[in-house]
């Protein structure tokens, strides 16, 4: 896992380097989508950890969300926009690597083993048991929309536009997520 760094990168001296840099007036900077991942970087990777099952394939994830917006950061023309393009980019990859793993399944003969990375450690608290079970027990609709409702914080017209959803679709994968996740949990326990 690539931590944020602490010390932050010293600026050129001359416009030319910065516009080498892309930090430039149109578009996300690099300073801003540094700052961004300082901020963020942890509860992206949270995301990714309820959307996927394993610790390694989350921090792949993340850092390649982080590299296509970086790649693409003259597009993203509104500095504050950052972070929803990239909780798409990390939701968008989850769903990518999901297919992957089913076409892998297909393919394969059996099933490789699961390593756990090095930070295993590091997602002790994030990894609940049964909550997590019950989370994987869900359809994928329902577990997006309530890991980006309630984890991502994000509100129900946030979520169907990330998802691209009704804002009644969104609802409805809400209550019914709930509900299954209410009767996953109590028949744990």
């Amino acid at each position: 896992m690539i931590a944020p760094w602490s010390a932050p990168r010293p600026a050129r001296a001359t416009a030319q380097s910065a516009d080498a840099d892309g930090a430039t007036a149109a578009g996300t900077t690099v300073d801003h989508l540094t700052e961004t991942y300082r901020a963020h970087y942890r509860s992206l990777l949270g995301l990714a950890a309820l959307l996927l099952d394993d610790t390694a394939s989350c921090e792949d994830v993340v850092q390649e969300a982080f590299i296509r917006v970086h790649s693409a950061r003259k597009r993203v023309r509104d500095p504050e926009k950052t972070l929803a393009y990239l909780r798409q980019t990390v939701v968008n990859l989850s769903r990518s690597t999901l297919r992957r793993r089913i076409l892998g399944m297909k393919l394969l003969s059996k099933p490789m083993p699961d390593m756990a990375s090095a930070e295993e450690g590091a997602y002790e608290q994030l990894e609940r048991d049964e909550l997590i079970r019950a989370m994987r027990g869900l359809q994928r609709r329902q577990r997006e929309v309530l890991v980006l409702r309630y984890f991502a914080d994000m509100t129900e017209a946030q979520v169907a536009e990330t998802l691209g959803l009704s804002l009644g679709s969104v609802k409805a994968y809400g209550s019914r997520g709930i509900a299954a996740l209410r009767v996953a949990m109590e028949a744990a326990s």
